[in-house]
This record gives structure tokens, C-alpha cells and sequence, in this order.
């Protein structure tokens, strides 16, 4: 008999998946640019998604939903961020996060509050496999779950 394990690693993005991953990108690079949310939304739809830069092919994104979630997260940073803050530890405040871990939470966050009938362990999960590529399997892919499942609940309780 034939063992079929699936490999080891991480595993494909969808295009909204790839579309999450560059939004996050995005996010980062305003944050530590200072560049706006316009160019770029532009650079990142013309340059990068899809796109082959320094010998690297990017993912095809959906980039309606890549708009959707930069977009989103810069327009509500301001009720985010007290989302995310809440559902942090005491000893985790958002100002100790680095921009990377900043910029996935609050994306979480928007989806799992802003965007209606979304399955709350999709996003949740992909979220978490974004946390795993920048930092592998340390601490903070397991601080992104615990801190977007208590938005998830959070907002599950609410309704």
C-alpha cells in the first residue's frame, strides 16, 4: 500500500491568500516609508502582483481583494488599532509589535470585522501562515492566532 503523506512546508497561496500576503507588504512599507496608500496600491498592482522582480515570481493576487484589505486597514486604522490593542496580552502592547507583526494583525483585524460572512478560520489561518514566512515558527505566528481568535470571538459575541 501506497503511503500518500502530503510535503512538508508551506503551503500554496490562493490569489486571496497572495492578495493578504502583499497587503501586508504594503502595510509595512507605509509604515516604515511613509508613502501613501494610492501609489502604493499602484505600485504593488503594476510591479509586483504577478510579476517577476530580481528573479522572483510573485504569486498572482486577487487585487480587488489586496485593495480591499490596504484600503480597508488605512481608512480604519483608528478602530482597529483598539481592536487589536484589546485583544493583546498586558504584556504585548501594540507599540512593542514590530511593523511586520503590526501590519498582519491589523489586516487580520480589518477582515475579521469589516468584511461580512467571512469564514472567520480562513482568514485566521492565513493570517498565521504569513506570521510563519516572515519569523518561522516562533513566537509570533502563535501571538497572531491567540490575538485574531479573540477578535474572531469577539465579534462572534457581538452580533
Amino acid at each position: 500500500m501506497e503511503d500518500r503523506k502530503k510535503p512538508a512546508g508551506p503551503k500554496p497561496a490562493n490569489k486571496r491568500g497572495a492578495a493578504r500576503l502583499a497587503a501586508v507588504q504594503a502595510l509595512y512599507q507605509m509604515d516604515v516609508s511613509g508613502g501613501g496608500v494610492l501609489e502604493t496600491a499602484a505600485e504593488y498592482e503594476t510591479f509586483r502582483l504577478g510579476k517577476e522582480i530580481d528573479g522572483e515570481l510573485y504569486r498572482e493576487a486577487d487585487p480587488a481583494w489586496f485593495r480591499s484589505v490596504l484600503s480597508g486597514v488605512v481608512s480604519r486604522q483608528k478602530q482597529l488599532d483598539p481592536v487589536v490593542r484589546n485583544a493583546l496580552t498586558e504584556d504585548w502592547p501594540l507599540s512593542r509589535l514590530d511593523s511586520t507583526l503590526r501590519a498582519i494583525l491589523r489586516a487580520g483585524a480589518f477582515e475579521l470585522t469589516g468584511i461580512k460572512d467571512l469564514p472567520a478560520a480562513v482568514a485566521i489561518s492565513e493570517y498565521v501562515d504569513i506570521a510563519r514566512a516572515f519569523y518561522g515558527d516562533g513566537e509570533e505566528p502563535r501571538l497572531v492566532n491567540a490575538v485574531l481568535d479573540r477578535i474572531a470571538r469577539d465579534r462572534s459575541t457581538a452580533k
